[in-house]
């Protein structure tokens, strides 16, 4: 006997009475979920409230997928913590029209690929700490957060230097 995956949902009850309606909520440890400067934890749940409703040949989920989500600050490298909300809307039939609609096999529908997908999405690319990081100073690294490390700021960048020469015509 196969072991049922813990973001499946049993539909049959639904699926005989189109237009019936049902809350559901799951969890998680989804592993793997992560981009670039942030992921959630290896061991921290991913919650799934969704709200099934019974169509003709399939069914509609809307919800949302939620889980707290670590990072690294791209300003000042401190680390971040948060939590993140993602919607969910699909829909699904034992048809579906690619690339618009999920297959719906038999009575169960797994909600993994589709909380993964959330979860994924909604990560930060560039996690801040705050909005108004003033981050690392780029001559002597000092944390402008704390206090001003009182570096020259008004020289200009000598990567910048050979463009200075460049004159156009008007």
């Amino acid at each position: 006997m196969t072991q049922r995956r813990p973001l499946t949902v049993n539909v049959a009850d639904l699926l005989r009475r189109p237009g019936q309606r049902r809350d559901e909520s799951l969890e998680a440890v989804l592993a793997g979920l992560s981009v670039l400067g942030s992921k959630v934890p290896e061991d921290a749940p991913v919650q799934v409230e969704v709200h099934l409703e019974s169509l003709n040949e399939g069914m509609v989920v809307k919800g949302t997928a939620e889980a707290p989500w670590v990072g690294e600050c791209r300003r000042c490298l401190r680390p971040v913590e948060a939590r993140l909300s993602s919607p969910l809307l699909e829909v699904y039939e034992a048809h579906p029209t690619e690339g618009e609609t999920q297959l719906l096999a038999g009575t169960e529908i797994d909600l993994e690929p589709v909380a993964r997908e959330a979860v994924l999405l909604e990560l930060p690319l560039a996690p801040l700490c705050r909005d108004d990081c003033a981050g690392l100073c780029p001559r002597c690294g000092a944390d402008r957060n704390e206090a001003p490390c009182g570096c020259a700021t008004d020289e200009p960048d000598p990567r910048w230097g050979p463009l200075e020469g460049l004159r156009f015509d008007e």
